[in-house]
């Protein structure tokens, strides 16, 4: 059974396709994306944090180690790339 990314929705961004964010080198959000079987019904949310290098930066610290799992790291905020991303990640994914 191979996933398929079924919908985006945020609860910190309305409307995820126009949306412009104020400061363009640093900015993050929380994105759900909601993934189920491939033409099938049923959907999970999995949460992920899309954010800048700088957004990383300055919420955790330029010493800190982190691990960036449920993190979509991009330079600039373009939906169409984001949405791109996730369907090339969920390809490889099965089960």
């Amino acid at each position: 059974m191979n996933a398929e990314l079924k919908r985006l929705h945020s609860p910190d961004v309305y409307d995820l396709e126009n949306y412009q964010p104020e400061n363009l080198e640093m900015f993050g959000f929380l994105l759900q994306a909601m993934v189920g079987p491939e033409g099938k019904e049923g959907e999970e949310s999995f949460d992920i944090e899309v954010c800048t290098p700088r957004w990383l930066e300055e919420t955790y610290g330029i010493d800190e180690v982190v691990i960036c799992r449920h993190h979509l790291i991009v330079r600039g905020y373009n939906y169409q790339r984001i949405v791109g991303a996730i369907k090339d990640f969920l390809r490889d994914c099965s089960g």
